[in-house]
């Protein structure tokens, strides 16, 4: 039980970032402190979250300041609410990689495909945010990137910023979103409290000052090895936050696969508002990927390597590099796919290596990975919520590669799929060009390893569950 700074030792507890610390409060103390501030004036409460990091900001913060009141003071009357779409408002903190981003562009996505129902705003702080293809009408608002540097610890991914003022600064924007937008539904993705406690502040408001807003939150089911993610929540005081705080949790996972409730130790009073949506995964946007991709070989099967957005998958390439040279190509054609976010210099280096091969491609620019695993015999990649899921959509062979460190969530979801006959797996603690020497011929020449159904309605599960909490006569839409 973490020493709360306040003295109440008790189980509600909320550890959260203030500036470069972690402090944590008894969550009445802290609920306390945060509402005074919101019923003395939105000014005060403003100058209170940011500590007066920044004048710029604070200043910018206080121009706003006496309209945030006012708003603050509204209520929205029903039938104005009725005679508009709803209104869902995603969060997604997006500190490595581009997982949590496709996963919410897949469910905005599906929002947004029933005309006239939804009003979608994202936030993120995801780099890739500008590059990466948008489903129609949907708005998108940047928070200021971060990048995960350890177990619980961030920092900025522009190193010459001050995390402190970053941190502020996005708490402000998250604010400013929720008091401007007013959504019917929160959907936060993955991080109940945010990225280092950043959306406790618009929780309480939310809950205080516009009750009428659903707050859910959606998890994808394996976080990381069981007993590690219950010590954070433990530390965090995340069940206390979900039974207190959250209207409905949405797993995008099945029950009998991973059992959420079992492997987190969530109680029955939290247990209840859980829904098991199936897996979220990223249609394929139907774009051609022929200017891609070089001439198919006769007699070369083809495989791909992927490694998510890159800013880690060099050393699994670079091992399977070394297995094509050990085994003679593997009689095969090889397309690399390295990811935006890989250093260039890594990047610069694997196309020299690249380069002393004639069938080894690099593939740039890929950002629908399906038409790529639907033409290819092979799939090797990294054991990511989203590559897996597109894997087994598609139904193709595959040999996994998890990340290893500093969550087992990769290992564990990897161990599971191997469990049930999906996909082969590489052991990320061994020799892996060994044992993608080993694997890939006997992948090559085995029958089809995808042999059970897998639930794939994530996205309209979720966009269900969200209709059903904002449900309002369809006669009012169409007036």
């Amino acid at each position: 039980m973490p020493d709360n700074r306040c003295g109440h030792q008790h189980r509600a507890s909320i550890r959260y970032l203030y500036g470069n610390d972690w402090i944590s409060l008894c969550l009445d103390c802290w609920r306390r402190q945060r509402n005074s501030g919101l019923a003395r004036s939105a000014r005060e409460s403003l100058a209170f979250l940011t500590d007066n990091r920044s004048n710029a900001i604070v200043g910018n913060l206080s121009l706003r300041a006496d309209n945030w009141e006012h708003q603050g003071q509204d209520t929205r009357e029903h039938s104005d609410r009725a005679a508009r779409p709803s209104r869902i408002m995603l969060y997604s903190h997006d500190t490595f990689g581009l997982g949590h981003l496709r996963r919410n562009l897949a469910i905005a996505h599906q929002l947004l495909a029933s005309p006239g129902r939804f009003e979608v705003l994202l936030l993120t702080g995801s780099p890739m945010q500008d590059s990466w293809p948008l489903p129609p009408g949907l708005t998108v608002r940047a928070l200021p990137p971060v990048v995960k540097i350890g177990d619980e610890q961030y920092g900025p991914r522009d190193h010459a910023k001050n995390f402190a003022l970053l941190k502020g600064h996005r708490e402000a924007l998250i604010l400013e979103a929720a008091l401007s937008f007013k959504p019917d539904v929160f959907l936060v993705d993955h991080a109940p409290i945010g990225m280092g406690g950043e959306l406790l502040p618009t929780l309480a408001l939310l809950q205080e000052s516009h009750p009428e807003t659903r707050l859910v939150l959606g998890m994808r089911d394996i976080i990381d090895a069981p007993d590690a993610t219950r010590k954070v929540w433990g530390e965090q005081g995340i069940i206390d936050i979900l039974d207190r705080v959250y209207d409905q949790i949405l797993v995008y996972g099945r029950e009998d696969w991973f059992d959420v409730v079992e492997a987190y130790d969530i109680p029955e009073a939290v247990a209840h508002k859980i829904r098991y949506c199936g897996y979220v995964c990223n249609k394929s946007a139907g774009e051609s990927t022929d200017s891609l991709l070089p001439p198919a070989m006769p007699g070369r099967p083809r495989v791909l390597v992927t490694v998510g957005g890159g800013g880690d998958g060099v050393r699994i390439i670079e091992a399977y590099l070394a297995a094509l040279r050990r085994h003679d190509g593997f009689g095969c054609q090889s397309l690399i796919v390295p990811g935006p976010l890989m250093d260039p210099a890594e990047r610069a280096q694997l196309e020299r290596a690249a380069a002393e091969s004639p069938d080894v491609h690099l593939i740039d620019g890929a950002t629908d990975m399906l038409p790529l695993m639907q033409q290819s015999e092979l799939v090797i990649a990294m054991a990511g919520y989203n590559t897996s899921s597109e894997i087994l959509s598609v139904g193709c062979k595959a040999i996994l590669v998890p990340r290893a460190r500093p969550r087992a969530e990769q290992r564990l979801r990897a161990e599971m799929l191997a469990r049930f006959g999906l996909v082969d797996r590489i052991d990320p603690d061994g020799d892996i060009a060994e044992q993608l020497g080993r694997l890939v011929p006997m992948v090559l020449d085995a029958s089809d390893r995808h042999i059970a159904s897998f639930p794939l309605d994530g996205a309209a599960r979720v966009a269900t569950e969200l209709h059903a909490l904002t449900a309002r006569p369809e006669a009012a839409l169409e007036a």
